[in-house]
């Protein structure tokens, strides 16, 4: 069932071209039955799924003289990843019922990002992954660019240069390995097995784990990120935050770490100095911005610093903490863009921080409020929610390896404590007393007044708040749900090298 995540996702966009023009109304049932297609096959996967395996979806001969074939298959990681994309995509659908231009066009972009990100997910064929992932990219431009706002042509050129540059870096990796492998095959776990020598291994890593990493956000490649995030409509920041960033954190797991372990351990340290730089300096940002928007960018900078850090502890309960990590910060983040983007900017025209404080949103706004009250305390690690479980394994993991960068990365905590109360203070719970008239003007030139009347919260917004504060509930209260297919993925041959180096 799990390949009929990308069928039916490149099936949905394909149906949608084809709709008429004026079919708005059908564009989004079409785009509902597609997430939710999509979602309940995952979940049947899972459902199926035997933890410890390596489930194999379909194996056949692609490009044989070349060796390459169209091989999809599934260990724990990748299915809760499987599972985090059905849930976004479904979300970023209800967010976006409002879209009345071009709807039809939005949905397909949509869908044809999705069924890439689906792809990446379950390809164990590395030419296959690419070709995935860079499917995933083009839609990127088109989303930001027709249907974004604030400096959207700017924003959506940035995010596919950033995108191309490493993909670039990787598709180098990628055509070094397999000559040096003997040009024969691009099979990762037949890759696993191959010992690469440790020169090349020391130039190799660096070269495909920054490629990916570019699109994990890592600093100081991470600037596409809040400004891409800030120019993208509500459904697309959903993606981008949600899945679109673990693409580049998948890669660099399952492809740079896997095949150049000699690479790793040569690197690590400084990875982990930049994942922790990236933890402190996108929280610090994110504490001075005025941008309602640009704070969630900067904040989703901070969280996935903790991914990377996880990444590089090299023992099995930080590298499930980063995995962890990866599913809680797509599901938190995405209710928080889709608060800032479609609650609050799509009804005040603005996202001025200043504006918001004089319109006291949690009187007029009091679903809006409580939302983002609670992604809010989810984010900053409250017990109870996924991000509280995820971010602990990982400091636990981290302390192992690196105790001075664990006592750092606490101060990037407090401070995103601070951002996100400060954001929380001005944006819902202001001074009434303030005038919004006499604010600055809203980021896109339109009007902070909130002269007219707001529009209600729509029942499709409110399903899509339930469902993922839902899930974020579920794997806080129950981890278990995800670590029991996670944790017995790291005693694959895929990780052979970590247990010969005694991280397992």
């Amino acid at each position: 069932m799990l390949a009929w995540t990308i069928y039916i996702s490149f099936l949905g966009a394909l149906v949608l071209m084809l709709l008429p023009k004026a079919s708005a109304a059908a564009a989004r049932w079409v785009a509902l039955a597609t997430a939710v297609g999509g979602l309940v096959a995952g979940l049947i996967g899972y459902a199926q799924f035997q933890p410890g395996e390596i489930l194999t979806v379909t194996q056949r001969a692609w490009v044989p003289t070349l060796g390459l074939q169209y091989y999809l298959a599934a260990d724990g990681v990748s299915l809760t990843l499987v599972l985090l994309t059905g849930l976004a995509a479904l979300g970023g659908v209800l967010f976006s019922w409002n879209i009345e231009t071009r709807t039809k066009e939005f949905f397909a972009f949509y869908f044809t990002l999705i069924g890439g990100v689906y792809g990446v997910f379950l390809s164990f064929d590395l030419f296959l992954l690419f070709v995935f992932y860079e499917i995933a990219i083009v839609p990127k431009y088109f989303l930001i660019a027709i249907w974004g706002s604030t400096r959207r042509e700017y924003g959506a050129m940035k995010l596919v240069l950033y995108s191309f540059f490493g993909s670039a870096l990787v598709l180098i990796g990628l055509i070094a390995l397999y000559v040096v492998a003997g040009a024969h095959t691009m099979n990762v776990l037949e890759l696993a097995r191959y010992p690469f020598p440790h020169p090349f291994q020391i130039w190799a890593f660096p070269l495909v784990f920054v490629g990916f990493a570019i699109l994990a956000g890592m600093w100081p490649f991470h600037t596409w990120a809040p400004t891409g995030h800030v120019a993208a409509p509500t459904g697309a920041s959903m993606l981008l935050a949600g899945v679109v960033m673990k693409l580049g954190a998948y890669g660099c797991l399952r492809v740079a770490m896997t095949l150049f372990p000699d690479g790793l351990e040569a690197w690590k340290w400084w990875i982990a100095v930049l994942a922790v730089i990236g933890i402190v300096y996108g929280a610090m940002v994110a504490l001075v911005q005025r941008d309602f928007k640009f704070v969630i960018g900067y904040s989703s900078v901070s969280h996935m610093g903790f991914v990377l850090l996880g990444l590089v502890t090299l023992n099995t309960i930080g590298l499930s903490g980063a995995v962890l990590q990866m599913f809680s910060h797509g599901i938190i983040a995405g209710l928080l863009f889709a608060v800032v983007g479609r609650m609050v900017y799509d009804r005040t025209h603005t996202r001025e921080l200043p504006v918001l404080e004089g319109m006291r949103l949690s009187r007029v706004m009091p679903f809006a409020t409580v939302t983002f009250v609670i992604a809010g305390v989810a984010s900053m690690g409250l017990p109870g929610f996924s991000g509280f479980v995820a971010e602990l394994q990982v400091i636990i993991g981290a302390w192992q390896l690196y105790p001075t960068l664990v006592i750092i990365t606490g101060i990037g905590i407090l401070i995103g404590v601070a951002y996100t109360w400060r954001a929380m203070q001005k944006a819902f719970f202001g001074d009434a007393g303030e005038t919004s008239s006499t604010a600055p003007p809203a980021s896109d030139g339109e009007s902070g007044s909130g002269a007219e009347p707001m529009s209600p919260i729509s029942i499709p917004e409110r399903i899509g708040a339930v469902l993922l504060i839902g899930a974020s509930l579920l794997v806080g209260l129950y981890p278990k749900v995800l670590l029991k297919i996670i944790v017995p993925s790291f005693d694959s041959p895929l990780f052979d090298w970590l247990r010969k180096g005694g991280g397992l």
